[in-house]
């Protein structure tokens, strides 16, 4: 099996600092993803997604679409990038801001 942590850092370490820490006894963790000293997201994950390539794999996906949203993407576009293969995007059409294309 592979690493869960390995896969988390791998899809967002380019991008953002990561902060993992453990919640409770029950083995969740808290996924806290930063930029420049904001809180970009926050994610409870549960031992049981943790421990499961294809729910973490999902999760990863899902934390990634909801930050592509925020930053101005179009869902439509984030959609058929993740189904047709496609890991980047096109920066977002933000008036005056340009940010960096989210990869998935």
């Amino acid at each position: 099996m592979d690493n869960p942590f390995q896969l988390i850092t791998d899809a967002f370490a380019a991008d953002y600092q990561i902060n993992l820490s453990i919640q409770g006894l029950d083995g969740s963790i808290m996924l806290t993803l930063s930029n420049n000293g904001h809180v970009v997201a926050k994610r409870m994950i549960s031992a049981e997604q943790r421990n499961d390539p294809l729910r973490l794999k999902r999760l990863v996906q899902s934390i990634q679409f909801g930050i592509a949203i925020e930053q101005g993407h179009s869902a439509v576009a984030i959609l058929e990038a993740m189904t047709d293969g496609d890991h980047n995007l096109p920066p977002p059409r933000v008036k005056g801001h340009s940010r960096p294309a989210m990869r998935f």
